[in-house]
């Protein structure tokens, strides 16, 4: 099931972002390819959740340009731009479930917005989905209901309801435990496997990177300081990307 790998599925060129006179992003250049885990790295405030939300359309540059499959969003209301943006399934940090409504709801949100399916064929898309994240008991449980790391399955699988052929995923192992952010590691493995996706990581969580990341864009003051497999990541003997990995302070 993997996309076609001779083009890459995210490329970021020159990226500047400023938020009034704070430059968050200085000249970021990097692409994502298909298929792969791309993990995104750096001390806090060093612009990993900055670059991951102006991919994806919320915040506009101040110069430089991201291409989505081979698109760079310009008008979130065009049709053409819309296309793309359904293409994409995003994890937030805190999974955003609506408590108002169960699981199941949650989960056929964008199948209801962005189809025109009949409801018994959502609910058998739904049943599915929450089945690929091991989650079919919960299909009538409201988000309360939910240990942390149940929200956060129940959440990616609304990211998937559209089978999206990229997903990103916003500090996913934030506030769980290391046995259920192990457990969400190895279901994301898996759906990459399986699915054949593109899965882009903004994370800190040392185990986490270790067990799903292919390459790493780390980070440093706005700007990309490295970018390339983990194993090159983590054979650097000093500076910034070390301390990281050593966990000492890299600002």
């Amino acid at each position: 099931m993997n996309m076609n790998t001779n083009s890459p599925v995210v490329s970021v060129e020159n990226l500047i972002i400023r938020y009034g006179e704070k430059t968050v992003l200085d000249g970021v250049n990097t692409t994502f390819n298909a298929s792969e885990i791309r993990v995104i790295l750096g001390g806090s405030g060093c612009g990993k959740t900055t670059l991951l939300r102006s991919i994806v359309g919320l915040i506009k540059p101040y110069s430089g340009r991201v291409k989505i499959f081979g698109r760079q969003l310009v008008d979130m209301e065009s049709d053409a731009d819309a296309e793309v943006l359904r293409k994409i399934g995003v994890l937030f940090q805190n999974g955003a479930l609506l408590g108002s409504l169960t699981v199941a709801q949650n989960v056929a949100l964008p199948l209801e917005m962005h189809t025109h399916l009949p409801p018994k064929v959502i609910d058998e898309i739904v049943r599915y989905k929450l089945a690929q994240v091991e989650m079919p008991h919960a299909y009538s449980l409201f988000p309360g209901e939910l240990s942390g790391g149940m929200r956060k399955r129940a959440a990616l699988a609304r990211a998937l309801a559209l089978d999206p052929p990229l997903l990103f995923c916003d500090e996913p192992s934030a506030g769980l435990d290391p046995v259920t952010s192990a457990g969400l590691d190895s279901l994301l493995l898996r759906l990459r496997e399986t699915l054949g996706i593109t899965v882009v990581v903004v994370t800190h969580e040392l185990l986490s990177i270790e067990a799903i990341a292919d390459k790493i864009l780390f980070l440093y003051k706005g700007k990309p300081l490295f970018d390339g497999p983990y194993a090159q990541a983590r054979a650097i003997g000093e500076g910034p990307v070390a301390d990281f990995f050593l966990r000492k302070e890299t600002e």
